[in-house]
């Protein structure tokens, strides 16, 4: 079912030029996906901003200043002279792999957030299964880093792109138990209904070991610190990205920063409530609230954690998450069955 948004787009387009519907609406899905899209690039650039002054200021640096006010400009200078730089490719990678994989992963992250309703109006397609889908989708990205990595021709690359698969199928499978136990509390897939479910009480409260279970595999699956094996600069240099030209680290860095915007926006949806809150002001801005929160909570985790050792981090999932994951979704069951 699409949007109120879009029909009215649709509405709008076809008042102003005789078109088909199926062109009107398409073409509004069209506007809709570069809204969307400028509304990402213009929160990757801020939270790329603010992460740098945020950790230099916890480690009594004064982080970027010098190009526009406050540093606000050092980003975008950083933009142009990645961009500007020659796309090289390495002599023993496989060049269409290589070049389609960064790519690719950024098509998919934008396209899942497209997929996020704003509020109960602002959304492209409603979708009755939208959080399976989405996680589907979701599960094609260690595969995508991993072809990357290991196109690329680089030992070093090749290691962490396998590290990278490792540690997503370990925290992945709690989350999936997690999101399982969301939809039997919620009694559906659909976003709008899960937000809906929380009118009482935000599942953050209603199941609290899920709550914990889901923050810290979400922070295994955006593969930010503690979690950041993939890129452990002082065993593999840069991980899977180790031999990417300057262009493609760029788009890389713009893949981390919406990784967090997605990653924001789920726990915000699925856990406190999504855009429900006090009328006072409209629910896009309560949700907006929620994720700025979250991501500069991301912020503060890596502030104030280390990298964990490999076989630390495949044990703290597969003896500690998994097995809480399914007590969780049997607690559910007994508290919807009201047994407890």
């Amino acid at each position: 079912m699409l949007g109120q948004i879009i029909t009215n787009i649709s509405s709008y387009l076809s008042s102003k030029v005789a078109l088909a519907p199926n062109i009107s609406t398409a073409l509004a899905l069209i506007v809709f996906g570069i809204i969307i899209l400028i509304v990402v690039s213009f929160f990757d650039y801020m939270y790329g901003w603010f992460e740098r002054k945020l950790m230099a200021k916890s480690q009594l640096r004064h982080g970027p200043t010098l190009i526009g006010k406050y540093g606000l400009l050092q980003n975008l200078a950083d933009i142009i002279k990645l961009l500007s730089k020659e796309v090289v490719i390495p002599a023993n990678a496989n060049k269409y792999l290589f070049t389609i994989g960064i790519p690719a992963m950024l098509s998919l992250f934008i396209f899942l957030i497209y997929l996020m309703p704003i509020s109960s109006s602002v959304y492209s397609i409603d979708i009755s299964i939208g959080l399976l889908v989405l996680f589907t989708l979701l599960s094609f990205s260690p595969l995508l880093v991993f072809i990357t990595g290991w196109a690329s021709g680089n030992k070093f690359a090749a290691i962490s792109s396998q590290r990278s698969v490792i540690m997503l199928i370990s925290y992945e499978i709690p989350m999936l138990l997690v999101i399982a136990s969301i939809g039997m509390a919620a009694k559906s897939y659909d976003f709008i209904s899960i937000v809906n479910a929380q009118s009482t009480m935000p599942f953050a409260i209603l199941m609290p070991i899920g709550f914990i279970i889901f923050a810290i595999a979400l922070l295994a699956e955006l593969e930010r610190p503690p979690f950041d094996i993939r890129e452990a600069d002082s065993e593999l240099i840069a991980g899977w990205l180790t031999d990417v030209p300057a262009p493609y680290y760029a788009i890389a860095l713009f893949i981390d920063y919406t990784r967090v915007l997605l990653g924001s926006m789920l726990m915000a949806i699925l856990f406190f409530s999504g855009w429900l809150g006090p009328s006072i002001i409209p629910g896009f801005a309560w949700l907006a609230i929620k994720v700025l929160i979250i991501a500069i909570a991301l912020i503060l985790i890596r502030i104030s954690t280390v990298r964990m050792k490999i076989d630390k981090l495949l044990k703290l999932g597969w003896l500690y998450l998994l097995p809480f994951a399914m007590l969780n979704l049997i607690y559910v069951f007994l508290l919807l069955y009201k047994v407890i």
